[in-house]
């Protein structure tokens, strides 16, 4: 599922998708963990699992992401609202963030997390959920 260049973001920031998280997936690097994260909702929106893998931390990183799911059972994402970002030093960052999504059918569901990220020679990665 691809966005237009011209279309809103799906991760809640008021710009078009490409001067937002599509140039994060064109390749540019996200410049702190809030972007990054934003960058990867909006990667889930479209099941863009080649980005999720390739942001996600590689000591923490799964083997493979799938978005096969029949029609019926597929994610549907409905929005971000980021609570909070802090930076506690140059390469770790963590970010706290609520994400809406309904499953098939079923009723509209509110994931909230607290996400670590790490800086690896200049690029963020997702590392983990804090408990």
């Amino acid at each position: 599922m691809s966005k237009a260049p011209v279309d809103p973001c799906p991760c809640g920031r008021p710009l078009a998708y490409a001067a937002c998280c599509g140039q994060y997936h064109a390749g540019a690097i996200a410049p702190d963990a809030e972007s990054l994260m934003r960058s990867r909702y909006t990667a889930y929106v479209q099941e863009r699992a080649d980005y999720l893998l390739a942001s996600w931390h590689p000591q923490t990183r799964p083997e493979s992401l799938g978005f096969d799911e029949a029609p019926s059972q597929r994610t549907r994402w409905l929005g971000l609202s980021i609570h909070e970002h802090t930076q506690s030093d140059p390469d770790h960052a963590q970010v706290r963030f609520t994400a809406r999504y309904k499953v098939g059918g079923g009723s509209a569901v509110k994931m909230q997390e607290h996400s670590r990220f790490e800086r690896i020679d200049g690029r963020w990665f997702y590392l983990d959920a804090l408990p």
